[in-house]
């Protein structure tokens, strides 16, 4: 006899099982009212009363239970089939590559322990799929029970996998026959974590749509793991106490070596170079790059580098990463925006029109517009975005696209938007930058002159700006965007707008000193004015590209654009324009060796400047002129006219520290021609201080050389090699043409020369 102890299933014997009915009733030595025993083929008998048949754990077969037996115990029926234990996980990718800080994220959530629920999430074929799987097959050993997959179709041609159907798939696969499982949902769930309560398994729930869609499924078991792949965040999992693993592209190694992995790693060394364009044209999502892969083995004679021409083209990118029976970027693309609400997919389309890479919530809250509501409901829509793995937070309110995402949004935007409305969406992002660049360079260089600009709608986007280190900090992080507004603006045939974004930039170009940016900028501005037909825009463009041309070495275009400044300042009639051109050729003359021709300049400029209201261009013209008596070998001749510079521009301290701090390095250089090291190094010191509160690092660096030619002329070899080292490091990483003087000075300290 076996006996076993108590369970709330039905006893079995031979494969029968019991339920109320008859039983033996001992008091009365007879058959009454008992339990009614019916086995897996529907016959059925009863239990006498007095007779306690119930059964605690589980028993896998048959089993018997009675308070005493005589004779023989007969099992009728046939055995009883093991199932066995489920192995569902769908085979690992072949070519999956690396991701070893994401399944080392995935190890440390297991040694945690407790019930692990991961939810991978990020864009449609980014490998989030392949991704668990890889880690599932790897620690099969840790799941002894089984390892159970549903495919939840969030994001297919057929619906969404009902929570119900899934839920009877998981029952099954664990051994639940199919007449047992309850219709009702809530019943499913109950005997769902019954079913799982004491197991060790990995539960994989690849491609789900929603957090409804998922909580169901979850087991009730404290030594399981649940793998949830989405393109959405699910949020809706973190009170179930998901971990939430964001899943990004390739990097560029990791790219190549999928292709390799795909297509054969010979065949890729030899193409090494148009391998990592591919990478990059694809982005870095393996979908994309399997089907580049697949276009390639389906061709053998097929380059890399004739595929990598073939989809330069933005507009056909797409259409090139789809195979005709098998995988398609855009169709996978099509299925998260189908569903996004319209709010989303309208916003979808547009921000996809953006000019730069990255874009802040000012500019999402421009491109709504002021007449929809500007708060909650931005965030909701952009959050919609976000959890559908169509856009990407890069940081706090910054955003971007991945390239074929981007791509995919604009063609959309081309099917569904007419042109003049694309056409305006694109406006009011360039009109947005500018306005927000305007308000930027009027906090930091208020002295400028500008040309007004009359906007085609009022944002309520653009930024406010506390002090000047905002603006500053606002308009590099923007700079990428700017140029490229600039550049769109001028291709669009919005010339003003084009000029105005050019000459907005002008307090960046002067603190930080990108000159490759600047020649760029300049130059366009050149040409946008000249479209425009304002001879004062040109004019002012071409004063600007002259210094700048000057700044790289190009001193023939310098002199001929600074000439040709004069002529249109001229034509325009404005006098402090052509004073100012003439200033910028003396500063050029200068800089070429021809000290006399810049002195007679300066000298000429200055009396007209005095002549004129504006003392702070009195102060500069000081501040030239000082500057070439120090170079010229006259530094006493040139500290009056440094000190008056000085006091003009201490009250002009709020409104341009820039040049303030201009004037220490100036005076710092003279008195050190003077011969007077403590107050060279008092001038120098403080102006390098000032120079890194403003964030200008050129100027900084000329501060820092400037004491370690007092360090030079002290004896002191080690400060002047460190302070020489310090700003020879800031000139190469500008690219400025005074690194040569600084490595020269660190040479002569190397050959034991120092400064006389």
């Amino acid at each position: 006899m076996e006996r076993l102890g108590r369970s709330s299933k039905p006893a079995t014997c031979g494969g029968t099982s019991f339920s109320s009915s008859h039983r033996w009733d001992s008091r009365r030595g007879g058959w009454g009212r008992g339990r009614l025993a019916q086995n897996s083929y529907g016959v059925e008998g009863v239990l006498p009363f007095g007779t306690s048949n119930e059964q605690s754990g589980s028993v896998t077969g048959l089993s018997v239970q009675a308070g005493a037996i005589h004779g023989g115990v007969h099992f009728i029926g046939g055995a009883v089939e093991r199932l066995p234990i489920p192995r569902q996980l769908p085979a690992p990718s072949p070519n999956f590559t690396d991701r070893g800080r994401e399944l080392s994220e995935l190890d440390d959530l297991l040694d945690q322990g407790g019930n692990v629920v991961a939810v991978l999430c990020g864009p449609s074929g980014v490998g989030k799929s392949a991704l668990a799987r890889q880690w599932a097959h790897g620690r099969q050993a840790s799941f002894p029970d089984g390892q159970l997959y549903v495919g939840l179709r969030g994001f297919s041609d057929d619906q969404p996998l009902d929570p119900g159907v899934a839920l009877a798939a998981l029952l099954r696969a664990l051994g639940v026959a199919p007449d047992r499982i309850p219709l009702d949902l809530a019943e499913q769930v109950a005997l769902y974590r019954t079913v799982t309560a004491n197991k060790s398994l990995l539960v994989l729930l690849d491609d789900a749509f929603s957090a409804g869609q998922v909580r169901p499924l979850l087991p009730a078991s404290t030594s399981t793991v649940v793998l949830v792949t989405s393109r959405r965040r699910l949020t809706g999992l973190l009170p179930e106490g998901a971990r939430l693993l964001d899943v990004g592209p390739l990097s560029a190694r990791q790219a190549v070596e999928l292709l390799g992995r795909a297509v054969g790693r010979e065949r890729i060394l030899r193409e090494s170079e148009p391998a990592e364009e591919l990478a990059g044209i694809c982005g870095g999502l393996p979908v994309a790059l399997l089907v580049a892969a697949g276009r390639l083995a389906s061709r053998p004679k097929l380059t890399v580098r004739r595929m990598v021409a073939e989809l330069a083209d933005e507009a056909q990118r797409l259409v090139g990463l789809s195979l005709e029976d098998g995988m398609s970027i855009r169709t996978m693309f099509n299925f998260s925006y189908q569903a996004l609400t319209s709010e989303a997919s309208a916003l979808y389309r547009r921000l996809a029109l953006h000019p730069g890479t990255e874009f802040g919530m000012d500019l999402i809250t421009a491109v709504v517009g002021p007449d929809r509501d500007q708060g909650t409901r931005v965030d909701a829509v952009v959050g919609e975005l976000l959890d559908a793995s169509l856009l990407e937070e890069v940081a706090e309110d910054r955003f971007r696209y991945h390239d074929l995402i981007q791509l995919h949004a604009r063609e959309l935007a081309e099917q569904h938007d007419p042109q003049d409305s694309r056409q305006a969406t694109v406006r009011t992002m360039l009109e947005f930058y500018l306005a927000a660049a305007h308000r930027a360079d009027l906090v930091v260089t208020p002295y400028r002159r500008r040309l007004p600009y009359s906007y085609q709608r009022t944002f309520a986007g653009p930024p406010e700006f506390s002090d000047r280190a905002a603006a500053l900090s606002w308009l590099e992080r923007e700079r990428s965007n700017l140029m490229e507004a600039g550049r769109v603006a001028l291709g669009l045939g919005h010339h003003e707008l084009a000029w105005q974004l050019s000459d907005v930039m002008w307090p960046l170009l002067l603190y930080v000193k990108n000159y490759r940016d600047r020649l760029e900028i300049d130059e366009r501005g050149v040409q946008a004015a000249r479209a425009w037909g304002n001879v004062w825009a040109e004019a002012d463009m071409l004063k600007r590209l002259s210094r700048a041309c000057g700044h790289v070495g190009d001193q023939e275009a310098a002199e001929r654009h600074g000439r040709a400044a004069v002529d249109r300042y001229r034509q325009a009639g404005d006098v402090q324009g052509v004073i100012d051109a003439e200033e910028g050729l003396a500063t050029l003359y200068a800089e070429t060796g021809r000290e006399e021709l810049a002195a007679e300049a300066y000298a000429r400029v200055l009396t007209e400047r005095r002549a004129l209201p504006d003392v702070r261009s009195v102060g500069l013209s000081c501040l030239n002129l000082g500057m070439l008596r120090t170079q010229t070998g006259r530094p006493a001749d040139a500290l009056p006219l440094l000190v008056e510079a000085g006091v003009i521009f201490a009250e002009l301290a709020e409104v341009d520290p820039y040049n303030t701090a201009r004037v220490l390095v100036a005076l710092a250089d003279a008195h050190l021609g003077t011969g007077d090291l403590d107050a060279a190094e008092k001038s120098a010191t403080e102006a390098a201080v000032r120079m890194a509160e403003l964030g200008t690092d050129s100027e900084r660096a000329e501060a820092v050389y400037l004491l370690g030619r007092v360090a030079g002329r002290r004896g002191d070899v080690e400060a002047a090699r460190r302070h020489f080292r310090e700003a020879a490091d800031v000139f190469t990483a500008l690219d400025s043409p005074r690194l040569p003087d600084v490595l020269r000075r660190l040479d002569e300290l190397a050959g034991g020369v120092g400064e006389q």
